[in-house]
C-alpha cells in the first residue's frame, strides 16, 4: 500500500478508486497475564471504556456472590452471562429460564428494549409487529446474573443496576482488584444501563490473558487451584464451550471462538472495543509471554466492520492459529467495498504493523 503522509499510519484506511475516503485510527495494548506489555499499535495507555467487552469479569463478579450456585445455573447460563446476544430464540428462551431459576420477573430488569443485533431476527420482529423489551436486550443475561447476585447478598432487586446498589460495588471491587492501579479506573454508565469501567486499554488485555491463563491452571492444576482461578477458568470454558450464546449465528465472535477450537475467547465491546485471551502454547512463548497472552483493540471512531477486520489482522500478525483456521474467518478480514450493482469500488488496507514495546 502506497502511504501518502504521516496521517497514514496506525490506522486502516478505506479508499474510492485510490481516493482516501476514511482513516479509522487503532489502537493495540498485548500483554502477558503479569500485565508485561509486549507489543502495540496506537496508543496502548488511551483510557478507553470497556463496554460489553468487561462481561467476563462481571461474570465473575456474579460467581463471588454465591448467587451462581443458589440459582442453580449452569455453564450455558454463564455463557449468555457474558454475551453480547442476537436475541435469537435461543437467547431469550434461555434468559426467561434464568429469570425462573432467580425467581424473579422481567418487570424487574432495568435493561430496555432495542432491535436486535440480528437482522433476521428484526424483520421477523417487524413482520410481527413486535416491540421487544428488556428481556431482548442483548445484555440481558448479565443482567439476570446480577439479580440473581444481588439475591445471594440478600438486598433489594429494586435498582440493582445503580452505581451504589451492592452488587455493583461487588462488580466495582472485582474489576479493580484484576487492574494493576485499580486507583486509576474511571466508572460510567453503558448503554444496558449498567456501571462500566474506563482505564488504560492494556488493563484489558491483561484481565483477557488472566482468564486464559486460569483455563490453562486449572487443567493443569485440577481442583486444588485458587477459588478465583477456579471461577475465571470456569467462565473461560463456558465462552469457548456454548459460543453461539456469547454472540449468535453469523457473529464475529462466536465464529472467532468456534474456529479457535478452546484456544482463546473473544468479546466485543460497543463502540468498537475488543478483548482476546489466548491459552498458552508455543505461539505465545514465540512472542515473548510469560503464559497467557491477552490482545485489547480500541478503533477511534467507534467502527465495529473495522474492529473484527483489525481483530484478525492481529492474529495474523501475531501468527496465532493456523493459516487456514484465520483463512475461515476472511469475511470479517478482507473487507470488499463494492456499490449497489456489486462493482468492486475501493479497498480496505491495514495501515499499521504490530511493533514490540
Amino acid at each position: 500500500m502506497k502511504r501518502i503522509n504521516q496521517a497514514d499510519q496506525d490506522c486502516v484506511i478505506t479508499d474510492r478508486s485510490g481516493i482516501v475516503e476514511n482513516r479509522h485510527g487503532v489502537h493495540v495494548a498485548i500483554t502477558d497475564s503479569t500485565g508485561k506489555l509486549l507489543y502495540s499499535v496506537g496508543n496502548p495507555l488511551r483510557v478507553t471504556l470497556a463496554r460489553s467487552a468487561i462481561k467476563p469479569a462481571q461474570a465473575l463478579a456474579v460467581l463471588e456472590t454465591g448467587g451462581f450456585e443458589q440459582a442453580g445455573f449452569d455453564d450455558a447460563d454463564l455463557a449468555l452471562m457474558c454475551a453480547s446476544h442476537s436475541s435469537e430464540e435461543i437467547h431469550i428462551t434461555r434468559a426467561r429460564k434464568m429469570l425462573r431459576k432467580v425467581e424473579a420477573k422481567e418487570d424487574h430488569l432495568r435493561c430496555g428494549g432495542h432491535p436486535a443485533v440480528s437482522e433476521e431476527v428484526n424483520r421477523a420482529w417487524i413482520k410481527a409487529d413486535y416491540t421487544p423489551t428488556g428481556i431482548c436486550n442483548n445484555c440481558s443475561g448479565k443482567h439476570v446474573a446480577m439479580l440473581a447476585g444481588a439475591r445471594a447478598l440478600r438486598t433489594e432487586l429494586t435498582d440493582y443496576h445503580l452505581p451504589d446498589h451492592p452488587m455493583q460495588q461487588q462488580v466495582k471491587r472485582v474489576v479493580e482488584s484484576l487492574c494493576p492501579d485499580p486507583d486509576s479506573v474511571q466508572w460510567g454508565i453503558d448503554g444496558c444501563n449498567l456501571p462500566a469501567p474506563a482505564f488504560p486499554l492494556y488493563y484489558l488485555a491483561r484481565i483477557f490473558a488472566i482468564f486464559a491463563e486460569s483455563a490453562d491452571i486449572l487443567d493443569k492444576d485440577g481442583p486444588e487451584v485458587p477459588t478465583r482461578t477456579h471461577n475465571m477458568a470456569r467462565i473461560f470454558h463456558a465462552m469457548t464451550k456454548y459460543p453461539e450464546l456469547v454472540g449468535g449465528t453469523g457473529r464475529f465472535c462466536t465464529e472467532l471462538m468456534e474456529n479457535n477450537k478452546g484456544q482463546l475467547i473473544g468479546k466485543i465491546g460497543a463502540d468498537a472495543c475488543y478483548g482476546v485471551g489466548i491459552r498458552e502454547s508455543e505461539q505465545t512463548r514465540k512472542l515473548g509471554a510469560d503464559g497467557a497472552l491477552g490482545i485489547a483493540i480500541k478503533i477511534e471512531d467507534g467502527s465495529i466492520e473495522i474492529l473484527y477486520a483489525v481483530v484478525m489482522e492481529v492474529l495474523e500478525q501475531l501468527q496465532i492459529g493456523s493459516a487456514e483456521m484465520r483463512s475461515e474467518l476472511d469475511k470479517f478480514h478482507h473487507l470488499k467495498r463494492k456499490n449497489t450493482m456489486d462493482v468492486v469500488t475501493g479497498a480496505v488496507s491495514f495501515a499499521f504493523k504490530v511493533q514490540t514495546v
